[in-house]
């Protein structure tokens, strides 16, 4: 094959901040929280949890607060947290630029893709709805993978695993440092378009502003030229 003809095997994705433009939506649950908790969420504590799973989420905010970390009062807030995200989701999920696009031509294409998000199954199904499952051959979310959460490679790997391929044969897409290290220790060939945290570009990973213009043959490139 051309380069221009190459397509990569399989492309796996981060959900909030790469593929919808939730990470918006997740403040505005946030920062009711903390308020609820009796303090102010600041925008260090919340630039810490951007990319991370639910329960080391409740345990930074709860921290940072100087809330006892009790584990029920840590569980019932997750659960008004994930219940109020899901509804701020069913009313507006927007999609990052050029995400769809980019999700439309790896499918037509014929390029397997994997889900592969820290937010909980509960309020991943809601996002679905939004999205479409039918680009997805498999997801993996964060209270899926025993509680090996990005940064460990844990959940590229599972996905990887779930499509048959090796992850080293993989680009994945995401926008957090978290996210970031979790591709890299899985061998992945790595785009990094920020969203909420600034990501300067790295031997292991390469950045890029946006997805517009980027489709099946941009992201086989990337492939190609990581193995290459």
């Amino acid at each position: 094959m051309t380069e221009r003809t190459r397509v990569p095997d399989a492309v796996l994705w981060d959900m909030d901040g790469t593929l919808i433009d939730s990470e918006k939506l997740w403040d505005v649950g946030l920062h009711e929280l903390a308020i609820q908790l009796g303090g102010e969420l600041s925008q260090q504590t919340r630039d810490s949890v951007v990319g991370s799973n639910m329960d080391n989420t409740m345990l930074v905010i709860f921290t940072s607060l100087g809330v006892e970390p009790d584990p029920a009062a840590m569980d019932k807030a997750a659960q008004w947290l994930t219940e109020r995200t899901a509804e701020l989701f069913r009313i507006d999920l927007p999609w990052r630029p050029g995400a769809r696009e980019a999700l439309e031509s790896l499918y037509e294409h014929g390029v397997p893709m994997a889900l592969v998000t820290s937010t909980e199954r509960t309020l991943t199904e809601v996002a679905l709805d939004s999205i479409g499952r039918h680009f997805f051959a498999a997801t993996v979310c964060g209270d899926e993978v025993g509680g090996r959460n990005k940064p460990d490679p844990a959940p590229y790997l599972m996905a990887a695993d779930l499509l048959g391929v090796s992850a080293g044969q993989c680009v994945a897409v995401e926008d957090s440092p978290m996210g970031m290290q979790s591709a890299v220790a899985a061998g992945c060939t790595v785009l990094v378009v920020p969203a909420e945290v600034p990501i300067a570009p790295g031997a292991a990973w390469i950045v890029r502003d946006s997805l517009v213009g980027v489709d099946a043959f941009t992201l086989g490139a990337l492939r190609a030229a990581d193995v290459g």
